[in-house]
């Protein structure tokens, strides 16, 4: 089974019909589900959720769902030390993206999808929404 990671940025997209992407997630989501790929997120992106989403509520109903369907993965100190390693070679890296990346490979991830427009570079084929939906 495939593993597809989810940036933060997709999630807040499956949340907010207000942002850019919210229409591509339902077509999004059934690619994944038709093509028997497994979710995975990471535990700080839940906390970032929470923290920007307005309806508190509904997200917490949404994470007891996602929970129990998508593997929620921990970063650890060894992708901490990669991600601090990859932005000191690189300072232009963002390095909450840079942690993000290095987690899916961490999950041997066939796919990190995100709506940013530049993103770390990990070994992980990064894509939006749009190329996923168009190219895999």
């Amino acid at each position: 089974m495939q593993l597809v990671y989810f940036d933060t940025n997709i999630v807040l997209d499956i949340l907010d019909s207000k942002r850019k992407n919210h229409q591509k997630i339902k077509p999004l989501l059934q690619k994944i589900i038709e093509s028997n790929m497994k979710i995975v997120i990471s535990e700080d992106s839940l906390t970032t959720i929470y923290y920007i989403a307005r309806d508190k509520q509904r997200v917490l109903e949404f994470f007891n769902v996602i929970t129990e369907e998508w593997i929620v993965a921990s970063f650890g100190k060894k992708v901490i030390s990669e991600a601090v390693a990859l932005c000191q070679k690189n300072e232009k890296l963002d390095f909450e993206d840079a942690v993000q990346c290095l987690c899916a490979k961490e999950r041997a991830c066939s796919f990190l999808i995100t709506s940013d427009r530049a993103f770390a570079e990990c070994g992980v084929t990064v894509v939006d929404v749009d190329t996923f939906l168009a190219d895999f």
